[in-house]
């Protein structure tokens, strides 16, 4: 529903009060007051009344956008319905003259400054046409028993209601208006928020196929070394070996990069077999790596794997080994119909109420690093309707909640028939 449909809807509601006030004053008019007003013609404007309401029913669910011109359109005929049923009854003197003044008010606060200007002239028009032709309430040829007095409280008296009901309609209309408003900019604020993001993530996709374009050469040339020098220094050879090692990881690495730009494929894995295959490979990275498992002895549920999950995990399981001392515990909390959460707790220092506030923000770290890690574990996260929080522990330490969606294991089967 885009801001005029929003619009369009408060107008009906602002229709039907409208609509039961006037069905209330002509039932007191003249059961009470004994006034002949002209039933046809009446009836003819409540009937107007109800058949643009209906219209404007109908036109809600319509997926057209509602266009200023058109709000304009139906803005006119209210206002004209309005001047036709005051007309029946006094004209200007009819106390509740200032019905005319609604249209004029919800012009000036939603349509631009011509609309306004063009609804000014129509409202004042009417009005001061009313001044001159109108049916008056009372014929005073008659006999009326009408005494001065009483028609000044009873024109009082319309006054009053006539005023509580403008109050009304106006204040209900612009809480809903202000409503709108807000809920439109919180909208941009997110929209923005989210364009500044995609920028910086393409920003650091941009540097990051850079930097493994130009880290082909200084690894390949590392790697020729490290074989000159275990055949020249055989009693290096278990430091080498290693450095050998770290150098195949940084290739594949890049390589993986590669293959998984082009791919990115996502497939339906169960929960325990991505834990068991991400421990092995975090351990084959990180062999000083200690971590406790909690088994999980319900069913486990189906996931997204993909090598961007396994990465944005990689990265809270060495923030969390790096700011650890004993073993870093791995446990799933929470497993309902839609998603599973899976706790990663590490025994450091906590998190400081600043870092708390800018955990996720790219190039802020608390470990003197690129500061790149958690915000790309964020953007990967997001990308598979995921999120994840990071806590201080109230024994200590810090706890990270990820929360992934679960894939329907049934659904799955029937797609794959």
């Amino acid at each position: 529903m885009n801001r005029h449909q929003q619009h369009l809807l408060h107008l009906s509601y602002i229709r039907t009060l409208i609509l039961a006030v006037a069905c209330v004053a002509l039932f007191i008019a003249i059961s009470q007051l004994r006034l002949t007003p002209n039933l046809w013609l009446t009836g003819l404007c409540l009937v107007a009344l109800i058949s643009l309401n209906i219209m404007t029913y109908i036109r809600l669910h319509s997926r057209w956008p509602v266009l200023d011109a058109e709000f304009f359109a139906q803005l006119c005929a209210d206002v004209v319905i309005y001047a036709a049923l005051l007309y029946q009854f006094g004209g200007a003197s009819n106390p509740f003259i200032f019905v005319l003044l609604i249209p004029l008010i919800i012009t000036a606060t939603t349509l631009p400054k011509r609309f306004t200007l063009l609804m000014a002239l129509i409202v004042g028009a009417l009005y001061s046409s009313l001044m001159f032709n109108f049916l008056p309430l009372l014929d005073f040829s008659a006999s009326h028993q009408h005494t001065l007095v009483q028609l000044f409280q009873q024109h009082i008296t319309g006054l009053w209601i006539s005023f509580l009901l403008t109050v009304g309609v106006i204040s209900i209309y612009v809480v809903q208006m202000r409503n709108a408003l807000m809920e439109r900019d919180l909208e941009l604020h997110k929209e923005r928020e989210r364009s500044i993001h995609d920028r910086q993530v393409l920003t650091l996709a941009t540097l990051a196929a850079g930097t493994a374009h130009e880290l082909r050469t200084p690894l390949s040339t590392l790697k020729v070394i490290l074989s000159d020098l275990q055949q020249e220094h055989p009693e290096l050879n278990e430091d080498l070996s290693l450095m050998q090692q770290q150098v195949d990881i940084c290739k594949h690495k890049l390589q993986q990069l590669t293959q998984d730009a082009s791919q990115s494929k996502c497939v339906a894995q169960p929960l325990d077999q991505f834990l068991s295959k991400l421990l092995s490979a975090w351990q084959l990275m990180r062999p000083e790596a200690r971590y406790q498992l909690a088994t999980f002895h319900d069913d486990t549920p189906l996931i997204q794997s993909s090598m961007m999950l396994q990465q944005a995990f990689i990265n809270l399981l060495n923030n969390a080994l790096d700011a650890s001392q004993k073993p870093v515990e791995i446990s799933i909390s929470d497993v309902n119909q839609q998603f599973v959460t899976i706790n990663i707790r590490d025994f450091g220092p906590g998190l400081t109420p600043e870092q708390l506030a800018n955990m996720g923000k790219p190039f802020f770290t608390t470990k003197g690093g690129l500061g790149i890690g958690l915000f790309l574990t964020v953007t990967s996260l997001a990308s598979q309707e995921g999120e994840v929080r990071l806590y201080n522990h109230p024994e200590g330490g810090t706890l990270t909640e990820v929360k992934l969606p679960i894939i329907d294991a049934n659904s799955q089967e029937s797609s794959h028939v």
